[in-house]
């Protein structure tokens, strides 16, 4: 078997090095930072543990059937509890609705909320997500990317208008949900690609139908443990991780074949394959040979960077009793928020009362004794761009910033403002050094129109034995695709070639 090096201890590398090892490879992933999770990361101040990425757990059977695959239960690592509520949404009008986590309690829970018929509107509408669920997940999540696989997939014209590639996820949506309510719930879902509604594709539809299919669900202290469970399966099978080194780049044989990677201290690894868990736009600017990056690197400048977040980590005393685990407070205006984060109708700027969505999890584990909690805000935001954007590095930005987020959660009913014991900051410019991620993009590229899945970088690339992985590449960010994304690319090397 092979010798492979896999660049990043993110959720990505970490789920394809499992895969690897448990294939019979011998698997050395090269970490430069002093812990495991990328952007699952995990910051612990004064006894509170907050989660700085990912706060959700959906298609959880995707993080099952990789401890499956690779000989040993997750609960046996993780304790993975269903949440009763989905979230907690506020709407611009003051109406609230506790969204439970079951399909079939959907419909009655909006008729209640917003009034009746909400509940027929929306399942019409996820009818129809379903459909485009069962027509693309297995050649657009499920496959490695190529124009045959992904139009193939889509086999007849039945096909074709079911998944409306011409359509946005919102004109989509405008078919069904008469309700503004309803449309500003469907708009949420662009922001899990950190894309805009109004240009994303109407293939979007089946994220609000898989998370509400599968349900919404928690790892018992805080879903950094995904990350550390991972780490302890690798190593359990043999594999090896290195803290604080640096790729400085990949090298290549006379044939122009992945051999190794060249260290920041100029030492050479080698090895018979790479995988790169590494920002797309990182690998291909930095680490490969320019030649090689051309192709690649143009896609990217053709695609729109995604959303970047803005983070409010608050330890707060005597927390507000009968909080649900997930709060969404909507925007009085929504599409002036994407049109301040992507830079539409002027530069792009911090959005002055932002859709604000806070993870108040009700777990002991993650805060130093009773009547304390640890809540993860975030808003969406504007990349770190100091020449044309946002420069967040900007003295006082980042605190006058958070205390108008505080400002407009007070307006929204949910003042904690004096129950602050400690509160921390992550930035966009935070993100890209904690991430190697240019401008703190959360997701590499967004979805932001009809080819964005086409720009998006393959997980085989243009040198032969380098493969891509991750967020920023095929199928795209969040825990279940980047785990999807491992999977393909364990495939792809079991199915290619010994080199």
């Amino acid at each position: 078997m092979s010798r492979v090096i896999v660049i990043g201890a993110g959720v990505g590398g970490l789920a394809t090095a499992m895969r690897l090892q448990a294939a019979g490879h011998d698997v050395t992933v090269l970490e430069q930072f002093d812990t495991v999770g990328g952007k699952l990361g995990v910051i612990e101040h004064d006894g509170f543990v907050f989660d700085t990425g990912p706060s959700l757990v959906t298609m959880p059977h995707v993080l099952t059937e990789l401890f499956d695959d690779t000989g040993a239960p997750v609960d046996q690592f993780l304790q993975l509890d269903r949440l009763p509520v989905a979230a907690r949404y506020r709407f611009p009008d003051g109406t609230v609705l506790d969204l439970p986590d079951t399909l079939d309690d959907i419909p009655a829970a909006l008729d209640t909320a917003l009034g009746p018929g909400s509940g027929d509107q929306w399942s019409s509408f996820l009818g129809r997500a379903q459909a485009i669920w069962d027509v693309t997940h297995g050649p657009f999540l499920e496959s490695p990317m190529s124009v045959r696989t992904m139009i193939g997939g889509i086999a007849t014209p039945s096909d074709v208008r079911t998944v409306a590639p011409w359509k946005t996820l919102r004109g989509l949506g405008s078919e069904y949900l008469d309700d503004s309510r309803l449309a500003m719930l469907l708009d949420r879902y662009a922001t899990y690609t950190g894309s805009d509604p109004r240009r994303a594709p109407a293939a979007l539809a089946s994220v609000p139908w898989a998370e509400q299919a599968w349900g919404s669900w928690y790892v018992r202290g805080g879903l950094g443990r995904i990350a550390t469970a991972m780490r302890d399966r690798l190593l359990t099978m043999g594999g090896r991780i290195e803290f604080g080194v640096e790729v400085s780049r990949i090298s290549t044989d006379e044939h122009g074949r992945a051999d190794g990677v060249v260290l920041a201290d100029g030492n050479r690894r080698p090895a018979d394959l790479v995988v790169a868990n590494a920002d797309a736009r990182q690998v291909f600017d930095r680490l490969v040979p320019r030649r090689s990056a051309r192709i690649p690197s143009a896609l990217l400048r053709r695609s729109t960077p995604s959303l970047s977040g803005f983070v409010l980590l608050l330890a707060l005393d005597n927390p507000p009793a009968d909080q649900a685990h997930h709060h969404v407070l909507f925007a009085e205006d929504y599409d002036e928020e994407f049109d301040a984060v992507f830079g539409f109708n002027g530069p792009p700027r911090p959005v002055a009362r932002p859709t604000v969505y806070i993870s108040a999890p009700d777990d002991p584990e993650i805060v130093p004794g009773p009547d304390t909690a640890a809540w993860f805000v975030l808003v969406n935001a504007p990349r770190h761009d100091p020449e044309h954007g946002v420069d967040w590095d900007a003295a006082g930005l980042a605190d006058k910033y958070a205390d108008q987020i505080m400002q407009v959660m007070a307006d929204r009913g949910l003042d904690v403002r004096d129950q602050v014991r400690h509160r921390l900051l992550v930035t966009p410019a935070d993100l890209e050094r904690r991430t190697m991620t240019p401008g703190g993009s959360i997701y590499g590229s967004s979805s932001n129109g009809p080819r964005a899945a086409f720009l998006r970088p393959k997980n085989t690339s243009p040198i032969p034995g380098l493969y891509l992985v991750g967020g920023s590449s095929h199928p795209g960010g969040g825990l279940p695709l980047v785990m999807m994304s491992a999977k393909i690319v364990a495939d792809l090397i079991a199915r290619s070639p010994s080199p």
